[in-house]
């Protein structure tokens, strides 16, 4: 096992010590790629990787399907493997892993770990006390490394130049559904490795719906706001963006709207700093919503936590009294939605510092009308 390796698995050896259990079990997600290094998916077939407390003279444990082993050999896992193939099952090679750990109790990640694992779990083990240690185990990743950091912006900056071509191709009459294969396209020809996640592109009503989806018999038209939410993703790292035009031109209604979501936005740039709490935050930017006109047609809180995960911590809301620490990325998308007439978010990606907050995103945002 390399030194970056051990040391990666010894941060999650001391959650499990300092939640007084005997190991931290990790499944394939955004925690399994940042502790060993490589990303494995999530199937049928269990796989996980278990890590002993801190002090522990047991070694860590790895439950993989033998297909993964050639894969597996990459991590370089310094550990015990316990491998399993699909015409025997894997119950043997449980017991044989919690035998081996001699395991009473372990934290798992409550977003993550299927119940088909928990169950195989307590089969092999009977009375294993497993507690929900999501809060504790993704904490970790919530402050920044420099080479995270320079991923994130690899995935903002593809993600901006993909939002520019995808602009200058939107015309009347075109479909949703066609400006978002167009804007997966650019994703894809700026050097994308993935999606961040499905994008949005919603016009006119479907504007107001926060996750709607792209319609293909919608034909966009004069007048209509169009938001686009999308992200791509480099190197492991998600980007996270929304921006909202209009079409031909931009009613007073939608003026005065958009203009309210702005001072919103930069509102979370003005009081973020390292140690301003993420209630202070969002109550802050969600106070220039509600002191406006439209404050019944407030939906979401501002933000939330961004990096391996499109969403992950912090969550930027009121009643978290979470100090967010230097070095946290964070999204920043206050919004306003009327249902049945259109709806404007405006998204940028925050960089969390000891001054003050930096904005990972550049892509201009003051009100675009765009002339097609």
């Amino acid at each position: 096992m390399t030194q970056l390796l051990s040391s990666r698995l010894a941060e999650y050896a001391g959650v499990a010590a300092a939640l007084g259990v005997d190991a931290v079990a990790l499944v394939p997600g955004p925690n399994f790629t940042r502790a060993l290094g490589h990303g494995f998916m999530s199937h049928e077939r269990p796989f996980l990787v278990v890590i002993p407390a801190s002090g522990s003279m047991t070694t860590p444990a790895a439950l993989v399907p033998n297909l993964e082993l050639g894969s597996w050999d990459m991590v370089g896992f310094d550990g015990v493997t316990f491998d399993w193939r699909d015409q025997t099952g894997y119950d043997k090679e449980f017991a044989a892993l919690t035998a081996h750990l001699g395991l009473q109790s372990l934290a798992v990640e409550g977003q993550v770990m299927r119940v088909f694992v928990h169950h195989a779990l307590m089969r092999a083990q009977p009375g294993l006390r497993i507690i929900d240690a999501e809060r504790q185990i993704s904490a970790l990743r919530m402050i920044k490394t420099d080479d995270d950091i320079a991923a994130l912006q690899a995935a903002i900056e593809i993600s901006e130049r993909a939002l520019a071509r995808t602009l200058d191709q939107i015309g009347l009459g075109q479909s949703e559904k066609a400006i978002e294969r167009a804007l997966v396209e650019a994703l894809f020809a700026e050097g994308a490795d993935d999606l961040s996640f499905t994008p949005i592109v919603a016009a006119g009503d479907n504007s107001a719906r926060p996750h709607a989806s792209a319609r293909a018999d919608y034909a966009v038209k004069a007048g209509d706001a169009l938001l686009l939410d999308f992200g791509a993703r480099k190197d492991g790292f998600a980007a996270d963006i929304t921006r909202t035009v209009f079409l031909d031109h931009a009613t007073d209604e939608g003026r005065a709207v958009y203009d309210t979501v702005l001072r919103a936005n930069l509102k979370g740039f003005e009081v973020t700093r390292a140690g301003v709490t993420a209630h202070a935050i969002d109550d802050a930017v969600t106070g220039v919503l509600e002191a406006s006109p439209f404050a019944d047609r407030i939906r979401t809180k501002t933000g939330h936590g961004l990096g391996r995960d499109v969403h992950e911590a912090p969550y930027i809301m009121r009643g978290n009294p979470m100090p967010l620490p230097a070095g946290t990325v964070y999204t920043n998308e206050p919004g306003l939605y009327e249902i049945g007439k259109f709806g404007v978010r405006i998204e940028d990606d925050v960089l969390v510092t000891d001054t003050g907050a930096l904005s990972l995103t550049t892509f201009p945002k003051e009100l675009m009308v765009l002339k097609c």
